[in-house]
């Protein structure tokens, strides 16, 4: 299984287009620097067909140091989940 990066984006772009790398990779950085702002704004960014990515704030809670066993508090934190659309779901599991 290989993984699919930013890098690989640009090039496969490049590969079906006729602007050159420098172009695409800036409109990659401008992609993902607004997604980015969304979830750190609005919480949520809804991509139609895609999913939608959701911020949500956790609480402090307990945890164990696994090498001491010692108890300690982890910190309250932000966490970003990814949830498939209906229309996605059914490509990734045809029935």
């Amino acid at each position: 299984m290989s993984t699919l990066t930013k890098a690989g984006i640009v090039d496969y772009i490049y590969e079906r287009t006729e602007s050159n790398r420098a172009e695409i990779k800036d409109l990659v950085e401008t992609i993902l620097d607004i997604m980015k702002s969304a979830v750190k704004k609005d919480h949520a960014l809804l991509i139609s067909g895609f999913g939608k990515f959701e911020a949500y704030d956790k609480r402090a809670r307990k945890g164990r140091n696994p090498q001491t066993s010692q108890t300690i508090t982890l910190p309250p934190r932000k966490v970003v989940v990814f949830r498939l659309s209906r229309k996605f779901r059914s490509e990734l599991n045809p029935s």
